[in-house]
């Protein structure tokens, strides 16, 4: 049981991290897009790449644009949060009942 244990809290510190930091390329992509970056950076092209196929998947869903206002990054980063307030605790929450 221990083991299981912590398997089920390095894999909820993975998944937290994981959120973090997909958390904080979205911000940058949001960044990005106020201004006109060169579309040949590599850095530029890695955010678009990694961000994009979960941005485009909510602007298709739920097509939020006010005024020319993109707001799917605001969806992502709320689905985010959740996941960390809700799956991530509960996965930390499930570790320590089996310890």
């Amino acid at each position: 049981m221990i083991a299981l244990r912590h398997f089920v809290e390095a894999l909820a510190t993975l998944l937290s991290w994981g959120l973090d930091i997909y958390m904080w390329l979205i911000i940058a992509r949001a960044i990005l897009s106020w201004v006109s970056p060169d579309p040949y950076n590599p850095i530029v092209r890695f955010l678009y790449n990694v961000t994009e196929p979960v941005l485009s998947y909510i602007r298709r869903r739920l097509p939020l644009v006010f005024g020319g206002l993109d707001l799917s990054p605001l969806v992502v980063l709320g689905a985010i949060l959740f996941l960390k307030v809700f799956l991530v605790q509960t996965l930390f929450e499930y570790a320590r009942m089996l310890g």
